[in-house]
């Protein structure tokens, strides 16, 4: 057994995540490819792999549950529901955290990875090809400058501590589909930014994520365009 896959897959069971031995191997593919290049370039702040596993991978891989749900309910118009793939932008992606771990775990799933920083976006990219992943892409620039046209939005945006919800929602509205939801990774409920959320966003549910061996607090906040009707984005499947 390759060095940290007891671990993975002990977490894997936690979350209730049945993946197979290549998306296992893929994303200890990923972590390796992570440790190589952090040594050229900052990609990440943690060095150590046990711990890279904790707060990168696990948590990443906590929000894979929830995502299925939401998406298994979302009601696209009719134009997009022939569209085999559901469609997800990560912003401010750095090392395509949750986007990497998503394109793994959810084939079904075309995801872009965004970020301001070049290297990163370029890391990504090489991700994509290490790993073999036709649905994973990484896309340099800003996302307050994508204006995906009508009918071509995400049909989530997504992001792992990247800025205020307000922000967050603020520069990537654009790239929102109008029946899409925001998933925002925070750690505690961040219960002042969502009160300085604009009249334009609303909070359609909170969720509380358990990270295995990670003892800290975790959550999404998810959210959607006040415009958009709310049984679009399916609440009634969510606890």
């Amino acid at each position: 057994m390759r060095p940290l896959e007891a671990d993975l897959r002990a977490g894997l069971r936690t979350l209730a995540l049945d993946l197979s031995a290549v998306q296992v191997g893929q994303l200890l593919d990923y972590l390796a490819l992570i440790q190589k290049w952090n040594k050229v370039y900052n990609l990440t702040a943690l060095r150590d792999p046990t711990s890279m596993l904790t707060h990168h991978l696990l948590d990443s891989l906590a929000v894979v549950s929830p995502l299925r749900r939401v998406l298994a309910g979302l009601v696209r118009p009719l134009v997009d529901s022939h569209t085999a793939s559901f469609r997800l932008l990560d912003v401010g992606a750095g090392a395509g955290l949750p986007g990497v771990v998503i394109a793994v775990c959810c084939p079904e799933v075309a995801v872009t990875c965004v970020d301001a920083v070049a290297k990163k976006a370029a890391f990504v990219q090489q991700a994509a090809v290490t790993l073999k992943l036709p649905n994973l892409r990484g896309l340099h620039g800003r996302v307050e400058a994508m204006t995906p046209g009508s009918g071509e939005g995400y049909d989530i945006v997504s992001s792992r501590a990247f800025a205020s919800l307000a922000e967050f929602t603020r520069w990537s509205s654009a790239a929102l589909a109008a029946h899409g939801a925001w998933l925002a990774m925070k750690g505690k409920v961040p219960d002042e930014e969502i009160a300085l959320l604009p009249p334009e966003v609303k909070v359609f549910h909170v969720e509380q994520l358990l990270v295995p061996a990670l003892p800290a607090e975790r959550c999404i906040v998810w959210m959607q365009k006040t415009s958009t009707p709310l049984e679009n984005v399916a609440p009634k499947n969510l606890p």
